[in-house]
C-alpha cells in the first residue's frame, strides 16, 4: 500500500469508530501518555522513563489508558472512549509492536451482552461482517484442544499441549504450579484455539477461568468463571474486556497476584497504583464520606480495549499491522 492509501484507510476507519461511539452516547477523552503510576500486569512490560533522574521513581509510558480512564469514571465521566497511543516493551510480531494505537471504551451500567452489540456493530460497520458468535472457553478448548480449562488440572493441560506439539519456553519448568497452569492455558489459546476462531463471523469468547480474570468480576451464577471476553476475527485477537470488578480489596489482591507472577517469571514487581485503588470502592456495598454522602468511585459496567492497528489490518485484508502503518517503533 502507498503512504497515501494507508493514511486514507486509517483516517476512514478512525472516523467510522468516532462516529459510532459518538452516536452511542460516549464522550471522547484524552489521558496522559506518561504517568507516575502504571497498572501492574503479569505479562505486560511497561516502559519506564526517568524524568527526574535515576535516583527518583520513574514515570511510565502507559501500556493502556485503563488506569487513567477509570479515574475519570470514578469522577462521574459516564460512557467514555479514547484512541490512545500505548507502549509495551519487547512486543514485536505481525500483530504486535512496542508502540501502537489502542481504542479503549468504558460503559457504566452495562453487561457483556451490551458489549456484544457494540462489538457486532463496530465489526459490521468497519469490516462488513454480519452477526457475532458467542462461545465459552470450555466450548472452544474442548473442540480444538480436547480439554476443558474449567475442570482441567495442570497435567491435563500439559497433555493437551504435548499432543499439539507444544512445550513451555526454556526455563519455565520450575514455575509454581498455578503459574505453569496459566502458561499452558495461554499457549493452547494462542497456538491451537485462536487460529480457528472468528472465521467468517466474529467470535466473542467468554466464561474465562478464574485465574485468567485479570480485573473482571466473577460470575455470580457460575463462580468458577470470570465475566471476561476476547473478540476474534479471522483468527486474530482483536479486542478484550470484561465486566469491571469495582472492589478495592479485590483489585489489590489481583495486582498483588500479578506482581507475584512477574517475580516468578524473573520480572520486577511494579509499584501499587495508589490513585487507581483509591478510585475503587472500599469493602462493603457503599463508600461514604465523613458527612454521610456517598463518595464517587469506579462504577460497575464493561470496559474494553481493541487493537486499532489490527482493526485497520483486517479492514485492508493485510497479514500484518506493519502493512497498514507508515512507521514501526523499531524504525521510526
Amino acid at each position: 500500500m502507498s503512504i497515501q492509501s494507508i493514511l486514507s484507510l486509517r483516517a476512514r476507519v478512525r472516523s467510522g469508530v468516532r462516529q459510532l461511539f459518538d452516536r452511542l452516547g460516549f464522550l471522547e477523552v484524552d489521558t496522559p501518555t506518561l504517568s507516575p503510576e502504571v497498572l501492574p500486569e503479569a505479562h505486560i512490560e511497561p516502559i519506564a522513563v526517568f524524568l527526574d533522574g535515576q535516583s527518583r521513581p520513574p514515570h511510565y509510558l502507559q501500556a493502556s489508558p485503563e488506569a487513567l480512564m477509570k479515574r475519570l469514571l470514578a469522577g462521574g465521566a459516564g460512557p467514555i472512549y479514547q484512541l490512545a497511543q500505548a507502549f509495551r516493551a519487547g512486543e514485536h510480531s505481525s500483530t504486535h509492536d512496542s508502540e501502537f494505537t489502542l481504542l479503549e471504551w468504558y460503559a457504566p451500567k452495562t453487561t457483556l451482552s451490551d458489549a456484544s452489540r457494540v462489538l457486532e456493530q463496530l465489526c459490521q460497520e468497519v469490516l462488513g461482517t454480519g452477526g457475532i458468535q458467542r462461545l465459552t472457553c470450555s466450548q472452544v478448548f474442548l473442540k480444538y484442544a480436547g480439554v476443558d480449562p474449567q475442570t482441567a488440572s495442570l497435567r491435563d493441560l500439559e497433555r493437551a499441549g504435548q499432543q499439539a506439539g507444544l512445550q513451555l519456553p526454556e526455563g519455565h519448568a520450575e514455575l509454581p504450579a498455578e503459574v505453569a497452569w496459566d502458561f499452558w492455558f495461554e499457549i493452547l489459546l494462542a497456538e491451537v484455539v485462536t487460529p480457528k476462531l472468528g472465521r467468517g463471523q466474529p467470535t466473542m469468547l467468554e466464561a474465562w477461568p478464574v485465574s485468567q480474570a485479570a480485573f473482571a468480576k466473577l460470575d455470580r451464577a457460575s463462580p468458577q468463571a470470570a465475566l471476561r471476553f476476547e473478540l476474534f476475527v479471522e483468527g486474530v485477537e482483536l479486542a478484550n474486556g470484561w465486566e469491571e470488578e469495582t472492589s478495592r480489596s479485590v483489585l489489590r489482591a489481583r495486582i498483588d497476584a500479578a506482581n507475584r507472577t512477574r517475580v516468578a517469571n524473573g520480572r520486577k514487581s511494579l509499584p501499587l497504583p495508589t490513585q487507581l485503588l483509591a478510585a475503587h470502592r472500599s469493602d462493603g456495598p457503599d463508600s461514604a464520606t465523613s458527612s454521610g454522602t456517598k463518595s464517587l468511585c469506579m462504577p460497575e459496567g464493561v470496559g474494553a480495549a481493541l487493537g486499532f492497528d489490527r482493526l485497520v489490518m483486517l479492514a485492508a485484508g493485510a497479514d500484518s499491522i506493519a502493512a497498514v502503518r507508515c512507521f514501526k517503533s523499531s524504525h521510526a
